[in-house]
């Protein structure tokens, strides 16, 4: 009796799962949150996942640098502001927590490197303030594809900006703000309730970062020119 109960509670609910999304992406769906758009304001929450990396450029060549990744964790607010029928401007700040690793060759330290000296740690827990424009298509029956763009500020908390060791004492060292650029493409998924909104969007960083050594010769820094962050954010909004 109680496996029956089981198999028919199942049923129920996967009965009313297909229901909701058949009222999505039919044909001729339930139209949900039909004037939600409309408003001039609105705000929302999102969670993520980001996947940070350096682009290193060189003052000679040399052996590159390897950048090891790993994925960080988002989470944010959001505001939208209608300028247009399908043009809205998103504030975005957030939270966002990422590691990244250097990984220098030997070659930069003759003649005997130690595991120690070949590879920096740079932690970071940024503050992200991005400003987007958000370009929407036509909705169709509970789905709108949209693209964004913009520009953003970040200030990372780990930078070590303020510290006066340096890589000589095992302190690998960040500027606290940089700037960058954004793009991406997302869909508005329109439920009974509420808005679901992922997307994936790309942020490439326009100033240097670095925060040199104090010798010029330093083998960790001496022959960068310049390095900037570059990341993917994959977002789930909810308004």
């Amino acid at each position: 009796m109680k496996k029956i109960v089981v198999i028919i509670l199942l049923v129920i609910a996967v009965k009313g799962q297909a229901q909701k999304a058949n009222r999505l992406f039919s044909r001729d769906p339930i139209i949900n949150l039909e004037n939600f758009q409309k408003q001039r304001l609105y705000f929302g929450f999102y969670l993520g996942f980001n996947s940070y990396d350096f682009k290193i450029d060189y003052k000679a060549v040399n052996e590159d640098i390897q950048v090891k990744t790993s994925t960080g964790f988002n989470v944010g607010l959001v505001a939208d502001l209608k300028l247009q029928e399908y043009i809205r401007l998103r504030f975005e700040p957030g939270l966002y927590y990422t590691k990244r690793d250097f990984q220098y060759p030997a070659s930069y330290f003759p003649p005997t490197p130690t595991p120690s000296d070949m590879l920096r740690e740079v932690n970071s827990t940024n503050l992200h303030f991005p400003i987007l424009l958000k370009f929407l298509s036509l909705r169709t029956g509970n789905v709108r594809p949209y693209l964004l763009g913009g520009v953003s500020a970040t200030l990372n908390l780990s930078s070590n900006a303020k510290s006066i060791d340096d890589n000589y004492e095992n302190r690998f060292r960040v500027k606290p703000w940089t700037t960058n650029y954004e793009i991406g493409f997302g869909i508005d998924v329109f439920s009974e309730y509420f808005i679901f909104s992922p997307s994936i969007r790309g942020v490439f960083g326009i100033n240097d970062e670095l925060i040199r050594d104090n010798n010029l010769n330093s083998p960790w820094t001496g022959n960068i020119e310049s390095i900037k962050s570059r990341a993917v954010f994959i977002n789930f909004t909810f308004h």
